[in-house]
């Protein structure tokens, strides 16, 4: 059957995905067969980079899609979003009034893939080795907040925060708080290369050329004990180059399930219902896309070059022109659907204006036109990324205030040069570590931001951040986390742009696609399965 199936954009923790897609067609393999999904994530072990799925390191949406697979958490965030849930645990609470002590219980006969048991001093040992490796990614910076970890007897592990932090159960879902074998990983030492070894849903083999993932084979894990069904026994995940080849790959057959990320002249051609054997299902996403500045950097370092740049862009007419309906304008790091979220960027600057932003310029007493390169991934948020910039570089030249050209760089190269400052403005995009407004929030602004960004907000990071955290009730949380929008909207570090939905197509004997990703684009192999659904 060939349809598009919806599922309807949900308030985050409430709704959840309620379709799924139809199948019913004999296209496909057999059921033993493992199911074949296609990306155009790429995983690249680089001098700069050589442990690019190591839990103390990953830190980008590719990279922990493999890790979810494969290595367990305590907490884990259930296919229906809501609050996490225990994975590696059996049960998880604060025990105390002031959010500040977290114990968990871990399940009983809990072991490694290799048949070893997991203990709680195995936990204690894996949040301490990403806490002391300290890697450069700024991953470890969702674990700072912990004090001390405490273990009782093998099964027990209670953590001692510095300060209240009503979102930590969110944090030990994630996957630099997975459970990793001492016997294979060094407590001091990122682990070079593309070994994992844990005890999630899956194990796992790479195929490795010229230091590239070409494919990984995910086999089900006879260990696992967790929170989730894996409805299948093996699936293999292959990259590809660009979308163009993923699709191909689909059409042909060598596929069956197309992930991130698909061009927006695919999803269209998909969504029309013109293809016999594959279907497309769009979902409720909370990818958001900005421009990120190095405000130390001479061309952006004055405020009112950033106001400007936030003053002169025209999210409708970037949308329009790029994505269509697979996004919408975003005026806050915080997605629309979000708690908490504020349209800050709208309220201080309204529409595009050049009068405004020229007033802006010439009150800091800034010679126009300014003269800058905006930086962009090539290979990573997509095809469509390039003509997005392209648009931005319109825009902000057609004002005649700016005099901008852009640049762009392969992923391998350039997350590691943003992280060392190479870049004065640069293009990102972000898939929550987990569906709260603080995640949108905190790794932008907070001490070790991922971004290595020099800004620094004292007001956010020691009053409106922690402020924010103490409220159990995040709804509770609105007013600090609207003032920290406030601020960034004044100060513009960073840009935003716009959210998008998510898509997952697939041939029509795949069952599961419809939870196949979360709101935070986490893949969620396990819930693939064949034979026909209705």
């Amino acid at each position: 059957m060939n349809r598009k199936t919806l599922v309807l954009p949900a308030v985050v923790g409430l709704l959840t995905p309620v379709l799924a897609a139809c199948g019913g067609s004999n296209s496909g393999s057999s059921s033993s067969d493992a199911i074949v999904v296609g990306t155009t994530d790429g995983f690249t072990a680089t001098k700069d980079a050589p442990a690019p799925i190591d839990p103390a390191y990953s830190y980008d949406v590719g990279g922990w899609n493999i890790l979810r697979q494969t290595v367990q958490t305590l907490m884990s965030q259930p296919k229906g979003e809501g609050d996490p849930v225990p994975d590696a645990a059996e049960s998880c609470s604060f025990t105390d009034s002031g959010s500040e002590r977290y114990a968990c219980k871990l399940r009983d006969g809990l072991k490694f893939s290799d048949g070893n048991a997991v203990t709680a001093q195995d936990v204690k040992w894996s949040i301490e080795r990403a806490l002391r490796i300290k890697s450069d990614s700024g991953v470890y910076g969702l674990l700072t907040n912990i004090d001390t970890v405490e273990t009782q007897g093998d099964r027990e592990v209670i953590f001692h925060l510095k300060t209240a932090d009503a979102t930590f159960p969110y944090k030990l879902s994630t996957p630099v708080a997975g459970i990793v074998n001492p016997k294979d990983y060094e407590k001091d030492k990122l682990r070079d290369g593309f070994d994992i070894d844990g005890s999630g849903p899956y194990t796992f083999k790479a195929d490795v050329k010229n230091d590239e993932l070409v494919s990984a084979t995910f086999t089900k894990n006879p260990n696992y004990k967790g929170s989730v069904k894996v409805n299948n026994e093996q699936v293999v995940l292959r990259s590809y180059k660009d979308a163009d080849a993923m699709g191909q790959a689909i059409d042909k057959g060598d596929i069956d399930v197309m992930t991130r990320s698909m061009s927006p002249a695919q999803i269209n051609k998909l969504g029309a219902g013109t293809d016999k054997n594959v279907s497309l299902v769009d979902m409720s996403g909370l990818e958001i896309r900005y421009l990120g500045f190095n405000t130390d950097a001479p061309s952006v370092k004055a405020k009112a070059v950033r106001q400007a740049m936030a003053q002169l862009i025209n999210r409708d007419e970037l949308v329009a022109k790029v994505y269509g309906q697979q996004a919408e304008p975003l005026y806050s790091l915080v997605p629309a659907s979000v708690t908490g979220h504020s349209n800050s960027f709208f309220n201080k600057y309204g529409n595009p204006s050049v009068s405004k932003a020229k007033s802006l310029l010439a009150a800091a007493n800034i010679t126009t036109p300014v003269k800058l390169t905006m930086h962009y991934t090539t290979d990573h948020y997509g095809p469509a990324t390039k003509q997005e910039f392209e648009v931005l570089k319109q825009q902000l030249n057609g004002s005649g205030l700016f005099d901008v050209s852009i640049e762009g760089t392969p992923w391998s190269t350039y997350q590691t040069s943003e992280r060392k400052g190479a870049y004065d403005v640069y293009g990102m995009g972000w898939f929550p570590d987990f569906p709260d407004a603080d995640n949108f929030l905190a790794p932008f602004l907070d001490k070790d931001n991922f971004l290595k960004s020099p800004y620094a907000n004292n007001r956010i990071i020691n009053t409106l951040i922690p402020e924010s955290r103490r409220e159990a009730d995040r709804a509770s949380a609105a007013g600090s986390l609207t003032e920290i929008q406030d601020d960034v909207a004044n100060d513009v570090p960073v840009l935003p742009l716009w959210q998008g939905k998510q898509y997952v197509a697939a041939r029509d004997d795949i069952t599961g696609v419809a939870y196949a990703l979360n709101s935070s684009a986490s893949l969620q192999l396990w819930e693939l399965g064949r034979g026909s659904s209705s």
